[in-house]
């Protein structure tokens, strides 16, 4: 920014600085002593409304007049910085915007001269590095990439489009490297191109994206970080940016590819070990605790978790560590610390090139040189400019250490193997068949450890995988767990990587292996889903989710498969987040259940959406008419468990006399019952992304054998006139999901009517004391903790509920919870029902994910863990609690069944 308020003696001293100890400066100044005098008078703003401006493209002088602008800005942008009336942020962007709007203007010339004075077309510049950010240095080169659309590019008739190309690109080139007696503009270096040794310095479009698509190096993939569209024809270069965003910013991040990044910063480290040492002749640049590693640092953590995250997708680095910090990624004192830093070295760097407008990154060697350097900056001698600059180098050398682990290699995910001793000592009752199944995935025993990548991935892992397995007593078990896992992957390589990369997803796999095998299955599936559990916000409070719930709804809905496979992997990775926070703890069970339907709730929403919109555009729309949602059972109470189906009810509205308006019309209940199928479909049919879930539709009118999608009048009348007690026990769960605020209103209105309207209680409760019966006998309890069927267990619990709420007409609240409450607040239901009802509810929602089979677990851990879940203390005591809770649960059952 701007600062200002820099004073007049301020100014002064700034250029007698410059003058003294920067002769690049000191010539300018002589140069240009009207614009030197205005800015020690006046100040930036005033002297740069009196520098040159872009020259005309036809006029003959047009270089020489580019180069004295550059020296006017290097001027006064340098007298601004050295008063403090520009800081860093001010001084980088006007050294970038001179640095576009000089590239745009030559070429705008080159086209002139090479293309019969056409305007620019077809033809873009890619900014990449410190321009790319808007970051550029006082004297720093530029690196860009050229491409050009051969099929828009101007060209004279008879020209190549792609000699054409290169004959522009190298004029380019030249009006502004070009060192002339007046100087240069900006230097020039095409070499980030891909391989520039063979390649032409300009490449079409398509081969370009091409290539960034299946062959782009590591290193290329960190420089698009900071990349940008930053002249020529910007819809050329917003496309070419649009095309290559996947190689970027991958959502599956490989982070055998961040290893490979890594090794080019240590290579960087060995080739300028000269610098690498803080002192004179220090490298502000490459050197341990430099610039680079501040810059490194941020975009490896970009690169992790830009791909699930556009909001972090920023080319600044100070802004970037922001955006990280304020995600979740790095501590915020840790962001302000290294934008601190960079603010320093970067300040300091420019000094060092002001002196002779060189690119040049190291303090002086001499002291007297370095003194000047100090000087130049207002500090009275060298060993203060050191002093000043040596802790910052340190800091930044200490966090750079722990991401790559040069101090500690057991920080750096990628070790240097193990040996199969190590499991006989790590927790394993039977060692020697431990040892044998390392050997067998030495030898490739499993298809997804052949190739020489994934060993070397696993042996990177293998030793802390082992001791992750071998802790707690049940490394045999699980040991045969990993290996099955294993044998379902696709690919091995990311996943050991991810582990390696980072320590505490390994602990948290393990506890899903021992504790959750549903979500181990999920794993084997889908491997990709532990890397959103990098993102520290999966485990915030299930019930906020406004963001997750927006980027659901970003999907790209024009496209309905793209749009499907959107939905069930976003669906599939929160699902699998929630059932990670119930297996460690995080939140209670009863706000998981809630968010596991708020999720299934979105996807309802989102899909059928989408898939409306695609019906809309075959068959059209019904007049005044729309499809609406009911949720039921526990999507309908905000109850889900992990395994729960949806229990779902399609009306929909509008003239059943009337067709549809598109293409291919349909009569209004065909039209909505084909609608219907195709939204039960996009919920629930089996895709390359997963299932996401199964839908039940039974609780409809009529059951299976009315149609999938009533009207919503033959739904009232049906409610009215027709319906049994069970359904309308079923419709006190009953919640509109989806559909415009009129139809959601009306839907809830029939409902509301259909639940208090007058009943004969006896004949009710008789309906419903039958139904609990046939339940018992056609549906015996699973296991020994069916928390469900098991008398005075929650269906038990629920059949009261219900009848309480349909025998006085009161507390018709979807969510049980809320209702019971309500039922005892008016003295239907017994004080103790509350505390007996949410302990069984968190006993379900825990047990359908870590016990499944309703049996008590064998695993002493898992059982402490639900336990915990379900604030009981320990297994005895939640053992104690089920059983009184069912008691409870009984003597209310049976005292509803009793009143007259």
């Amino acid at each position: 920014m701007i600062l200002g308020g820099a004073s007049g003696a301020t100014r002064t001293g700034a250029r007698d600085r410059a003058i003294a100890h920067a002769p690049f400066l000191a010539r300018l100044a002589a140069r240009y002593p009207d614009l030197t005098q205005s800015y020690v008078a006046d100040g930036y703003a005033a002297a740069i409304a009196l520098a040159d401006d872009l020259p005309d493209i036809a006029a003959p002088d047009f270089a020489a007049r580019l180069r004295h602008m550059r020296a006017q800005q290097a001027l006064l942008i340098a007298l601004a910085d050295l008063a403090g009336e520009h800081d860093l942020t001010a001084t980088v962007h006007a050294l970038s915007d001179f640095a576009d709007a000089a590239c745009d203007a030559a070429l705008a010339r080159a086209f002139a001269e090479r293309a019969d004075g056409a305007a620019v077309a077809g033809f873009a510049i890619i900014a990449l590095g410190k321009l790319g950010s808007r970051e550029l240095n006082y004297s720093s080169d530029i690196d860009p990439i050229l491409i050009f659309d051969p099929e828009v590019m101007p060209r004279r008739a008879r020209d190549d489009p792609g000699e054409a190309a290169v004959r522009i690109a190298r004029r380019f080139v030249e009006i502004l490297s070009e060192r002339t007696a007046d100087g240069h503009v900006l230097r020039v270096d095409l070499r980030l191109r891909p391989s520039p040794e063979v390649t032409p310095i300009v490449l079409p479009v398509e081969a370009a994206i091409s290539y960034y698509e299946s062959q782009a190096l590591a290193w290329e993939q960190a420089a698009f970080v900071r990349s940008r569209a930053s002249g020529g024809d910007p819809k050329l270069g917003s496309y070419f940016l649009q095309s290559i965003q996947p190689f970027i910013w991958r959502r599956s991040m490989d982070f055998g590819q961040i290893r490979r990044i890594a090794d080019i910063s240590e290579r960087i480290r060995s080739s300028y070990s000269a610098g690498q040492d803080f002192g004179p002749g220090y490298d502000l640049k490459r050197g341990r605790g430099g610039i680079r590693e501040v810059e490194f640092f941020t975009q490896v953590q970009q690169l992790i978790h830009g791909g699930r995250n556009p909001a972090l997708r920023i080319t600044d680095t100070r802004d970037a560590l922001s955006a990280l910090s304020a995600a979740g990624h790095i501590a915020p004192e840790l962001a302000v610390r290294l934008s601190d830093s960079l603010i320093l070295l970067r300040t300091i760097e420019h000094r060092v090139q002001m002196v002779e407008d060189q690119q040049e990154h190291h303090l002086p060697n001499d002291v007297p040189a370095l003194d000047n350097l100090a000087a130049l900056h207002g500090l009275a001698g060298g060993d203060k400019l050191l002093g000043l600059v040596q802790p910052i180098t340190q800091q930044v050398a200490e966090n750079f250490d722990q991401l790559i682990g040069t101090e500690d290699r057991a920080r750096w995910p990628f070790g240097d193997g193990a040996s199969a001793s190590a499991a006989e000592v790590a927790g394993f009752a039977d060692g020697p068949a431990a040892a044998a199944t390392i050997a067998a995935w030495r030898q490739g025993s499993l298809r997804v450890l052949r190739s020489g990548a994934a060993q070397e991935a696993l042996e990177a892992i293998l030793p802390a995988l082992m001791a992750a397995l071998g802790r707690g007593g049940a490394g045999d078990v699980l040991l045969r767990q990993f290996d099955r896992m294993l044998a379902g992957l696709p690919s091995a390589i990311n996943f050991f990587h991810l582990l390696a990369a980072r320590p505490p997803l390994l602990t948290t796999l393990v506890a899903i292996l021992r504790h959750a095998p549903t979500l181990a299955n999920d794993l084997a599936l889908r491997a990709s889903l532990i890397e959103g559990l990098i993102d520290a916000s999966v485990f915030a409070d299930p019930l906020d989710n406004g963001d997750w719930r927006d980027a659901l709804a970003r999907g790209p809905v024009a496209d309905m498969e793209l749009m499907l496979d959107h939905v069930r992997q976003a669906v599939g990775e929160r699902r699998f987040a929630l059932g990670v926070q119930l297996v460690e703890g995080v939140h209670d069970p009863l706000h998981i259940a809630r968010g596991y339907a708020d999720v299934a709730e979105a996807a309802v929403a989102s899909l059928t959406g989408a898939v409306v919109a695609d019906f809309e555009r075959q068959h059209g729309r019904i007049a005044d008419g729309e499809l609406l949602i009911l949720a039921l059972g526990r999507l309908g109470g905000r109850a889900l468990t992990h395994a729960s189906d949806l229990d779902l009810v399609l009306l929909f509205t509008g003239d059943l006399l009337c067709e549809s308006d598109g293409a291919r019309p349909l009569g209004a209940t065909r039209y909505f019952n084909r609608l219907g199928q195709r939204v039960i479909a996009a919920l629930s049919v089996q895709s390359a992304a997963g299932r996401l879930y199964e839908v039940d539709t039974r609780l409809r009118p009529q059951g299976t054998q009315g149609p999938l999608v009533a009207s919503l009048d033959a739904f009232a009348r049906y409610q009215r006139e027709d319906a049994w007690t069970w359904e309308h026990m079923a419709l006190t769960r009953a919640r509109p999901i989806f559909g415009s605020a009129t139809g959601r209103a009306a839907v809830q209105a029939i409902i509301d009517d259909a639940l208090r309207q007058p009943r004969d209680s006896a004949q009710m409760l008789a309906d419903i004391k039958k139904m609990r019966a046939d339940m018992a006998q056609h549906k015996p309890p699973k296991g020994e903790l069916d928390v469900k069927l098991l008398a005075g267990g929650l269906v038990d619990a629920e059949f009261a509920i219900h009848s309480q709420q349909l025998r006085h007409g009161v507390a018709l609240r979807p969510e049980l919870d809320l209702a019971l409450a309500e039922l005892i607040a008016a003295g239907h239901a017994p004080a103790d029902m509350a505390d007996a009802f949410a302990l069984l509810s968190r006993l379900l929602v825990t047990m359908r994910l870590m016990a499944p089979d309703a049996e008590v677990p064998h695993d002493g851990e898992s059982r402490a863990r639900i336990a915990a879940a379900c604030r009981a203390g320990d297994w005895d005591n939640l053992m104690q609690q089920f059983d009184a809770a069912r008691v409870t649960i009984s003597q209310w059952w049976q005292a509803v069944q009793r009143e007259d």
